[in-house]
């Protein structure tokens, strides 16, 4: 296959951004069960995620999440480097995309300003995706064209539109090998096997001091005089040493390599160790969402305290409090634990919630004699639908007052 043919690196990474762009630019306007794939909206407090919505109590497994992802994040960072700032960091994505700013800037005003614009316009569009992700675009759209947003998701929009610009129009790659924080911890990351960019040292006398590779770097950097912190491993270099090298029926000489000289191991004692939590945590994440009812019980005390009748009987009141945090109704049945046989519980009936409501019901529980009983003891309040797919246990006191 003629070389001018071949899958480039620079081939493989536009796909992979514009795999990436499609995906997060694109998600805010997907629709799953009518609401956005994933968007925190911020007027309920809710989090919809692939047709799921997480109430505020439920953000326990958001954290669970994070903590995933940071632990994978660095896993990554571990095992293969940069390759997350080359290949996949949306400000390495954007700055791409706008590759014309270090084209057109400079060639007259003209073509200055047509950069400076079309930058501008690009920032508008990502920070309009970007707020898709707390305010629905069906909505923010249309109301943004008519002028009828609210003043503080408009001044966001703004905000962010102006910040991406700036970013793009004037640092561009100087972020990635200046401020990114990132970028400082992953030198941190790093081991004798990290994947890296390197010269094969073996071939580097076979070097013409052409310096394609440094005037491809967009950081400046000189890959032949060894690692350098600002390398972002996008792999710019390596084509164009391969460009070079194959006009002499030669291979290029820089290369991807697990650590120096590629003696590395990919499979090493770090590299069990980060990916034993990765999978810790994303087990974890597993067990709890398989575990999730969507239905919040909470057992209140009732205003009206436990009684002893003349009769002899003790009466227990309490309060359901119930949230459905689910997108259908559902029914379910409050059975109390029978730890006397003369127990009656006020709760015959199925407790029907409409989807997304919440309702207080009482609960009264009555038992028929005192003799023997003292104190309090502990009963199970049990919550189940007919299907069987959600059961919730609760405890409560049952208290059995003094003698009248």
């Amino acid at each position: 296959m003629p070389p001018e043919k071949r899958w480039t690196m620079r081939s493989l990474r536009r796909l992979a951004a514009v795999l990436q762009t499609v995906i997060i630019g694109g998600l805010p306007f997907l629709k799953v069960h009518g609401e956005s794939a994933l968007r925190f909206d911020v007027s309920t407090l809710r989090l919809h995620v692939f047709g799921c919505t997480l109430w505020m109590q439920e953000f326990f497994l958001v954290l669970l999440v994070l903590i995933f992802f940071t632990l994978l994040a660095l896993f990554v960072t571990l095992v293969f480097g940069r390759v997350w700032c080359g290949w996949l960091c949306p400000q390495t994505v954007l700055s791409d995309f706008t590759s014309f700013m270090d084209r057109l800037r400079g060639r007259g005003p003209v073509f200055t300003a047509t950069a400076y614009l079309a930058t501008f316009l690009l920032s508008a569009v990502v920070a309009t995706s970007l707020i898709g992700y707390f305010v629905s675009p069906y909505e923010f759209l249309p109301a943004l064209f008519r002028g009828g947003t609210g003043a503080d998701t408009r001044g966001c929009w703004i905000v962010v539109t102006l910040g991406i610009f700036l970013n793009y129009a004037f640092l561009r790659h100087k972020w990635c090998a200046t401020a990114c924080p990132y970028a400082k911890l992953q030198s941190v990351l790093f081991d004798k096997s990290t994947l890296i960019i390197e010269m094969d040292p073996g071939r580097a006398a076979e070097c013409i001091d052409c310096e394609k590779c440094e005037k491809v770097c967009p950081t400046g950097v000189s890959i032949r005089r060894g690692m350098d912190a600002a390398c972002i491993n996008c792999a710019e270099c390596i084509d164009a040493c391969s460009g070079v090298m194959g006009r002499f029926n030669r291979k290029g000489l820089i290369r991807y390599a697990f650590g120096a000289g590629g003696e590395g191991k990919v499979l090493r004692q770090n590299f069990f160790a980060m990916g034993s939590l990765v999978l810790l945590f994303f087990g974890l994440f597993l067990y709890f969402v398989l575990a999730r009812t969507g239905v919040d019980v909470t057992v209140l005390p009732h205003a009206m305290g436990p009684r002893l009748t003349r009769e002899g009987k003790i009466i227990n009141a309490y309060v359901l409090a119930v949230k459905n945090m689910r997108d259908h109704p559902v029914e379910l049945e409050v059975t109390v634990e029978k730890f006397d046989d003369s127990l009656v519980q006020s709760l015959t009936a199925p407790v029907r919630l409409e989807a997304e409501k919440a309702d207080k019901v009482p609960l009264f529980v009555r038992v028929e004699k005192r003799t023997g009983m003292q104190g309090s003891r502990r009963i199970t309040i049990t919550l189940e639908d007919v299907p069987g797919k959600i059961r919730i246990v609760k405890e409560a006191n049952f208290v059995i007052p003094d003698e009248l």
